[in-house]
């Protein structure tokens, strides 16, 4: 094989490689896109404020703005005799209190708008998972027929391949799962490790 030929494979099998990235990245880019595009003027609002309140300079902000509420107060209080707030600062305590509580709904505004995201993620990972699982076991289905099917290899029944062949229940998946995660519930709780260390030592 010349140079030229071998550097025209090598391309064709990167032009089929990123063929194949993008065939697999574009539905999890569609389902961000349709995400976004499904939030209204208000979800985008509360997205953007929660990524400005996410900022490092946000603190900075506060802290200056705190920082310049005393230093007011102990002017007036010094040159005209006069207070900008009481003793203890009430009123900038509450005004604190309030941007606490303002952050705290944006950031479970938010938060609520990417659990929904992630269910979808979620979601779809599990069929890919099911689709794939499906793909496989006729991949397995397959093989065993040609191997029957070729005389010069000696056919013989091979249960765990003729298992594997026939695609899972998703339902009986969920039965064995929740059954198992009972069982271990209802199991008491073993020894700790310091229980064990000083049955050890009576022991001996």
């Amino acid at each position: 094989m010349t140079p030229t030929s071998e550097s025209g494979a090598a391309e064709e099998g990167d032009t089929h490689a990123r063929a194949h990235i993008d065939q697999s990245v574009q539905p999890i880019a569609r389902l961000h896109a349709d995400h976004q595009k499904r939030a209204t003027r208000l979800q985008q609002l509360v997205d953007r404020m929660t990524a400005i309140v996410g900022q490092p300079a946000f603190i900075g902000v506060v802290t200056a703005v705190v920082l310049i509420w005393i230093a007011s107060d102990l002017i007036l209080v010094k040159f005209a005799g006069r207070r900008l707030d009481s003793n203890g600062f009430p009123l900038l305590q509450g005004l604190g209190q309030l941007l606490a509580i303002y952050i705290t709904a944006l950031i479970l505004m938010s938060q609520r708008r990417r659990d929904e995201l992630s269910e979808l993620r979620d979601q779809l990972s599990l069929e890919m998972a099911v689709m794939i699982e499906q793909k496989v076991a006729k991949l397995i289905a397959l093989t065993e027929e040609m191997r029957r099917d070729n005389p010069q290899i000696a056919d013989r029944v091979d249960p765990q391949a003729s298992a594997m062949s026939l695609p899972a229940d998703p339902e009986a998946v969920l039965a064995a799962f929740k059954e198992a995660h009972e069982g271990l519930m209802a199991e008491p709780a073993g020894l700790g490790e310091g229980d064990s260390i000083g049955a050890g030592a009576t022991t001996d």
